[in-house]
């Protein structure tokens, strides 16, 4: 099974959003692992599918103009104005993908924080809770157990997530969907959290190689599968009003 490394793409929020779904869904075969880094061609924000909308509006960037679109992942608010965002996608075959939410989570922000400090970024994955907060571990499996409510994600760190080892400062999130097909991880690395400025070309193949070892997958480049008509399609959907206000 190897781990195919999609080429970048900057699209709009539902486009990206949409991409990521069909990706969990559609994509190509079953014993293959995939992960893509994409861009947004507008400024934008996405939110966790189970989100109220009223609550996210209430708690948007007070400067945001831009795209507003829910996730077909879990999660708080997430701003996209200046990060690094990517998908993993790991087929139902893989015995990460039984794994629970919590581990998976772990298995892939360790990589990522391996990364990191390959690079000469300070970076360590949060490995206690703290007394509870208003997250929701029903939003994001990693909270700790007792929290509960709506978040806007990296104001606060939580269990697994990547932080800096001094400040605690949160460097990187993520939020996961499970089907029948198997994995769906979107995450999100935020530059202006970062001491130094990030080389996102040296960061993707250093978090590639990182996530093949701890997949125990080869990591190869490998061609987009035609989705672009169903992409078209299921992003018009997720550029609905009924699919961003639909709680």
């Amino acid at each position: 099974m190897p781990l195919d490394l999609l080429a970048p793409r900057t699209d709009s929020a539902a486009a990206n959003m949409a991409t990521d779904f069909l990706l969990l869904q559609h994509y190509p075969a079953p014993t293959h692992a995939r992960f893509r880094a994409y861009g947004w061609s507008r400024p934008a924000v996405t939110f966790g599918f189970g989100q109220k909308i009223t609550w996210v509006r209430d708690h948007l960037p007070v400067d945001f103009d831009g795209e507003l679109c829910r996730r077909p992942t879990g999660g708080g608010i997430v701003d996209h104005r200046n990060d690094c965002t990517y998908a993993l996608v790991i087929p139902r075959e893989s015995p990460v993908a039984d794994l629970r939410a919590v581990e998976s989570y772990r298995l892939v922000h360790e990589a990522l924080a391996a990364a990191l400090r390959e690079l000469g970024h300070d970076a360590l994955v949060k490995l206690a809770c703290e007394p509870p907060s208003p997250n929701d571990a029903d939003e994001n499996p990693a909270a700790c157990a007792a929290t509960k409510g709506p978040t806007v994600c990296f104001t606060r760190a939580e269990l697994y997530d990547v932080v800096h080892p001094a400040t605690g400062v949160k460097l990187a999130g993520a939020a996961q969907k499970r089907s029948k097909r198997g994995l769906l991880f979107q995450g999100s690395l935020h530059r202006t959290a970062l001491a130094r400025d990030l080389d996102d070309e040296a960061f993707h193949d250093a978090f590639t190689s990182r996530l093949a070892t701890t997949l125990n997958l080869p990591a190869t480049p490998a061609p987009w599968p035609d989705l672009d008509e169903s992409i078209t399609a299921l992003a018009e959907q997720y550029g609905t009003s009924e699919w961003i206000d639909y709680r």
